[in-house]
């Protein structure tokens, strides 16, 4: 599968020109939003550093036992960034649900500070500040989106804002083309999967059709290797977080489902609509995990509560395009939708 990918991604070095197709569409074009004067209150600016400087957590090698210290050192350094990319969501989202002038102009405005700060265009210094940068740079990649049709964006921000978005998610591409090649761990598990949801989405922010299909590759790898039983062999390795982790791949494989279909590609059919598989297993461990526990040969630490954003506001995504009455009550129990790793909240969905 390793060497297939390679030719896949291949086929992505041919110049964008060659690629004859509709500029690229996101969830949220054509979906007016009528300008209202509801004051929104804009956190100030914060200049960040090029360069991030941060480390893994987790103390055994299934990375499935958090370290309190490494948290806490963690916490602490990605944290400000991490910060960043949730005033862009929060505010791109308070536009999007009041047509806030305002909001709009508050993510528009830290988003253009970000640029002009180079910020995540310098030196990462180790394996989990590449997936800080790439959670936080798709993050962003889709508020702008959400605010790109708002008639906000000077012309020199909407020069400035989707270069710097490129020049970052080309580090994450070197990253993971490299890590691929050499064959390493997180080279096809559900890091890759974030990752094609960054690129993917910064591939529409730029109509860059090379970064788009890079994104459509990290899909196909993840969704060719759901199991019949629609389980992920990378993600089950994980432990006590098995779980956790099938429930952390589909999030990124729903979404870059849903750029496919923006623009044309059923991606939801591949594999004979293996996706489904993982979506209803994985949900599924929300409400009864003794399928991961023994899988896994380990208790599981979820569902602890009502799910979170981030296990399950994916699935908004989902039942539009699968109904399923099961997916929605867990949905309809989840206290907020808003997870920023995702952008905030999904397509279709209202703040609770």
């Amino acid at each position: 599968m390793m060497l297939k990918a390679f030719a896949l991604n291949a086929a992505l070095l041919l110049p964008v020109a060659s690629y004859a197709a509709q500029p690229l569409r996101s969830p949220w074009d054509g979906k007016d939003v009528k300008l209202t004067d509801t004051s929104y209150a804009c956190p100030a600016i914060v200049q960040l550093s090029p360069d991030l400087t941060t480390d893994r957590f987790y103390s055994d090698s299934k990375s499935s036992i958090i370290d309190p210290e490494k948290w806490k050192a963690y916490v602490a350094s990605s944290g400000p960034y991490k910060d960043l990319g949730q005033r862009i969501v929060d505010a791109a989202d308070a536009y999007r649900t009041t047509g806030s002038r305002e909001a709009a102009e508050c993510a528009i405005r830290h988003a253009d500070a970000a640029a002009k700060d180079g910020v995540f265009t310098g030196k990462m210094s180790s394996n989990q500040a590449y997936y800080v940068q790439g959670w936080v740079i798709g993050a962003i990649a889709i508020a702008y989106l959400k605010v790109r049709d708002s008639g906000l964006i000077t012309q020199e921000q909407a020069h400035e804002i989707p270069s710097w978005i490129v020049r970052v998610v080309q580090q994450t591409m070197d990253y993971y083309d490299t890590r691929r090649q050499k064959g390493t761990g997180d080279a096809e598990n559900n890091h890759l999967y974030w990752a094609g949801v960054e690129i993917s989405a910064a591939g529409i922010v730029a109509d860059n059709r090379k970064l788009f299909d890079w994104g459509m590759d990290a899909y196909r790898i993840g969704v060719a290797q759901i199991g019949t039983d629609g389980s992920l062999p990378l993600e089950m390795r994980r432990g006590q977080r098995a779980l956790h982790y099938h429930l952390y791949a589909v999030a990124p494989l729903v979404y870059l489902a849903g750029f496919g279909e923006n623009n044309g590609l059923n991606l939801y059919a591949e594999h004979n609509y293996a996706l489904k598989k993982l979506a209803v297993l994985s949900t599924q461990g929300l409400v009864d995990n003794s399928f991961f526990a023994k899988a896994a040969g380990i208790a599981q630490d979820t569902p602890k509560g009502p799910p979170t954003a981030e296990e399950i506001s994916w699935a908004n995504i989902y039942v539009s395009r699968f109904p399923d009455p099961a997916i929605s009550q867990l949905l309809a129990k989840a206290p907020s939708l808003s997870y920023m790793y995702l952008g905030g909240l999904p397509p279709g969905s209202v703040q609770k």
